[in-house]
């Protein structure tokens, strides 16, 4: 049974991907790497690469999709096959990568909690009975994680590479998924992977924004369902 690997957004852990984990643990191994310990995507992705089984699913998301992208561009013959979830594909634009240094000055002038309250606004995320819970869930993961993580996490965005060729030379089965009202990553970057996927499947989850795992579990949890069991 082919393991799955799941990797988690930016100051993220496996709590993004609980209702998951409970849902699929009992089919197949499941595991989670954090994105702690590197500055760098390429790093992150060669450190879990020398932990990860033979073979696997990936499924990442956010930043976990960014690190997976770069995981098949290394070694695309142990991905068994990829979903990418709320991500991108391409290169940090100058005007994001400009956003980052006043949330780095602030980070290291100890405002973390200040800086991921602003930056979780809840426009990330839809509307919904959950919405709070959600956020305070992400404050507590990010809280764990720390400054140092932070800021490492915020370089390795920085100077990510652009992957599209990466997607276009892949030919597993591979699932794009992404909120309907993610702000972050919008559904054009989506449509774009799609298209770079020879074998690839599109699926909109309705009610989520840039956390559907958590925002609407039971249809995210499907889509990943659909995903490890297409033939």
């Amino acid at each position: 049974m082919t393991p799955l690997i799941l990797l988690p957004g930016m100051m993220c852990d496996a709590r993004l991907f609980t209702p998951q984990i409970n849902a699929l643990s009992g089919q197949m191994p499941v595991m989670s790497f954090p994105l702690c310990d590197h500055d760098n995507v390429a790093d992150m992705a060669t450190d879990i690469l020398a932990n990860a089984p033979p073979q696997f699913a990936l499924a990442g998301l956010s930043m976990g999709g960014i690190a997976g992208m770069e995981i098949v561009r290394q070694a695309p013959e142990r991905v068994e096959r990829l979903a990418l979830l709320d991500t991108n594909p391409l290169a940090e634009m100058p005007d994001v990568k400009a956003r980052r240094i006043p949330q780095i000055t602030a980070v290291k002038g100890g405002k973390l909690r200040q800086v991921m309250r602003d930056e979780m606004k809840p426009n990330y995320l839809a509307d919904g009975p959950n919405q709070g819970a959600i956020l305070d869930l992400c404050m507590a993961m990010a809280t764990d994680l720390g400054p140092e993580v932070f800021l490492r996490q915020s370089q390795a965005l920085m100077d990510r590479p652009d992957q599209r060729e990466t997607l276009r030379a892949y030919t597993g089965k591979a699932l794009v998924l992404c909120g309907r009202e993610d702000g972050l990553c919008p559904i054009e970057r989506h449509q774009l992977m799609h298209d770079l996927l020879p074998q690839s499947r599109f699926e909109i989850i309705e009610g989520a924004g840039h956390l559907p795992t958590l925002e609407q579990p039971q249809d995210t949890t499907a889509a990943l369902i659909r995903w490890l069991e297409d033939q």
